[in-house]
């Protein structure tokens, strides 16, 4: 017999159990025991039968699959360590990825027909935001949807994210305290809400600790765009003695710029600080000062909104996971 032919009911009468309980068998949270598990995959194995994931959503209405968004997935290399992370989590729990990467210079909203069609059980988007319009017509079908370092207000999305704003405080205090003359901040993409929230933590902290203005050149969460904005906050007179970077991989472009185009020492006449902690930001050759997010802790997050242990699913849920200031070598440590 081959497993072409094998159907779930051949399984059960090899095993001695019902079609029922060979459909809990293949579900990693069905209700069986060890013993009858074992001896239904046993069957199974024998007959060459593998279950048909298709066929089983449309009995049990749920397909085992979550989308997700990510934008411009390779501009960033914190994102694809979400990526991963979610791969792995969620395959753990017997789900799967179907991932849809899009650009920034094309609406998120216009691939939402697609998604709709694979009737997808939960939906993460990260690294672009949507329309309200998008999470409300998931949400009002039941789907739940989770934003991933975004918010989208006044929406039934929950979200979590790296809390960027205390990030840009921490960053604020490490520098002021650093005793900075010329502090300047290299922004990334200016729409997105990552970089608003870590420029409104930093400003804020540096104003309340009576900072003056500040400096600011525009990059766009690259390495290369880091280099050039680089080049033009210190090929000048007054070039600042500290930057902080909205991503660790501007910095990293920042770095090389000061250190080979134009010969500034680091850390001894310029202070760079990242955000993210990508594994590139440990390597010696930077020895990045950042503000480490955890991927792990953000996919975790993002599993347990999708699915509860309770099984109802959160609701217009915000989670906010704390930053951690990681000191290293490309930085002035404050005195002390």
């Amino acid at each position: 017999m081959t497993s072409r032919s094998t159907t779930s009911y051949d399984v059960a009468q090899l095993a001695g159990v019902s079609q029922p309980t060979v459909s809990r068998a293949f579900d990693p949270k069905g209700n069986i025991s060890p013993s009858t598990r074992a001896r239904v995959l046993e069957a199974a194995r024998q007959l060459g039968y593998q279950p048909n994931a298709i066929a089983r959503g449309l009995t049990t209405q749920r397909t085992d699959i979550v989308g997700l968004i990510m934008g411009n997935i390779n501009r960033s290399l914190f994102y694809p360590k979400v990526l991963v992370e979610f791969t792995r989590r969620l395959q753990a729990l017997g789900k799967q990825v179907l991932l849809f990467n899009t650009h920034e210079s094309r609406p998120v909203d216009e691939i939402m027909p697609r998604i709709m069609s694979y009737q997808v059980d939960a939906l993460v988007i990260a690294s672009t935001t949507p329309g309200r319009e998008l999470i409300d017509r998931f949400t009002s079908m039941g789907t739940p949807v989770v934003m991933l370092n975004r918010t989208v207000p006044q929406t039934s999305a929950n979200a979590v994210a790296s809390d960027n704003e205390a990030g840009g405080r921490l960053v604020a205090d490490f520098l002021f305290d650093g005793r900075h003359q010329r502090i300047a901040f290299m922004a990334g993409v200016d729409v997105t809400a990552t970089n608003a929230l870590r420029k409104k933590g930093f400003a804020d902290r540096l104003r309340e600790r009576g900072y003056g203005a500040f400096r600011e050149e525009q990059g766009e969460y690259t390495y290369d765009s880091g280099y050039e904005a680089a080049l033009r906050l210190l090929d000048r007179d007054d070039p600042p003695d500290a930057i902080f970077c909205a991503a660790d991989i501007m910095a990293l472009g920042a770095m090389d710029a000061a250190r080979f185009k134009l010969g500034i020492k680091i850390p001894d006449e310029l202070s760079v600080v990242g955000y993210d902690d990508i594994p590139m930001a440990k390597w010696p050759t930077y020895d990045l000062t950042t503000i480490h997010q955890s991927a792990a802790r953000l996919v975790e997050t993002a599993v347990e909104l999708i699915f509860p242990e309770n099984n109802e699913p959160a609701s217009g849920q915000v989670v906010l996971l704390p930053g951690e200031l990681i000191q290293r070598g490309s930085a002035k440590a404050p005195p002390g």
